[in-house]
């Protein structure tokens, strides 16, 4: 797995690659943006198009859009990292802005959900890091181990592995799925069949991780939270804040004095 740990120099304020610098690097002209899916396409490109826009699919009967080849961000956490009472009341407190939001504003309200979303996000993970709940096996360094083998697995064939973060009962991802588009002749026929939706990705990762995670501790039972938290990732801007964000996590969890102390967070350009 390319790279080194979080380097110093990707502490908060501080300057890192930006995401077009990164689509240059790394990626060939026929795929769009890593996080721009409304980008300009060239001539070449524009097979492309129809794909790149949007997927959704509903949750909660509001729509959860995950762009075909977007770059996302996704916090998922153990089973028992939160008690259900919390989950629940965040959850209702979120349900009950987004309704707000589209009745308040039924015209004009796709952003001001996006806003939501992200102060939603902040909450949720602020009580992860606060207190940190339950066994917390990933502080175990044989199960983060496990973790972190499974990614470098799929790296370069589900996705293209950019910065993670492994916490004592969560964990943060920031991966790049256009990788699947490569060299690829995908259309709107036979996109379901070459083309591993966000979901699959995350429930192979999940069920092989528990599996030999709950085999390392000598334990059964329910692993992963079923769901996870994802975003897709929109500028370049929203993409250097996240990586900041991921990598100094155990940081302002006071895990560790610098990102750099943290052993099991991962950093692709650094």
């Amino acid at each position: 797995m390319g790279g080194s740990p979080a380097a110093d120099t990707l502490e908060l304020n501080t300057t890192v690659p930006t995401t077009s610098a990164v689509v240059g690097k790394h990626l060939t002209a026929k795929v769009v943006s890593t996080v721009m899916v409304s980008t300009v396409l060239t001539v070449e490109e524009e097979e492309y198009s129809s794909l790149m826009k949007v997927k959704t699919f509903h949750r909660n009967i509001l729509p959860h859009i995950r762009p075909i080849g977007a770059t996302f961000f996704i916090t998922t956490r153990l089973d028992d990292a939160l008690p259900r009472h919390i989950i629940r009341e965040l959850k209702e407190a979120f349900e009950k802005e987004k309704t707000d939001i589209i009745q308040s504003h039924p015209n004009d309200y796709e952003e001001r959900l996006y806003d939501a979303s992200k102060r939603h996000f902040g909450k949720y993970d602020h009580q992860l890091d606060e207190k940190p709940y339950g066994e917390c096996y990933l502080k175990n360094p044989d199960v983060a181990h496990i973790i972190m083998e499974k990614l470098k697995e799929m790296d370069e064939h589900y996705f293209e592995l950019q910065a993670y973060c492994i916490m004592p009962n969560h964990l943060h991802l920031l991966i790049n799925t256009s990788i699947q588009l490569l060299g690829t002749d995908i259309d709107e026929s036979n996109l379901d069949d070459r083309y591993i939706q966000l979901d699959k990705t995350m429930k192979h990762f999940k069920g092989a991780t528990s599996y030999l995670s709950n085999q390392a501790l000598g334990r059964k039972g329910k692993f992963w939270q079923r769901d996870s938290y994802d975003h897709y990732v929109r500028n370049d801007k929203e993409w250097d804040n996240i990586v900041n964000y991921i990598l100094n996590n155990p940081v302002k969890a006071k895990l560790a004095q610098t990102s750099l102390d943290w052993k099991y967070s991962y950093y692709r350009y650094a």
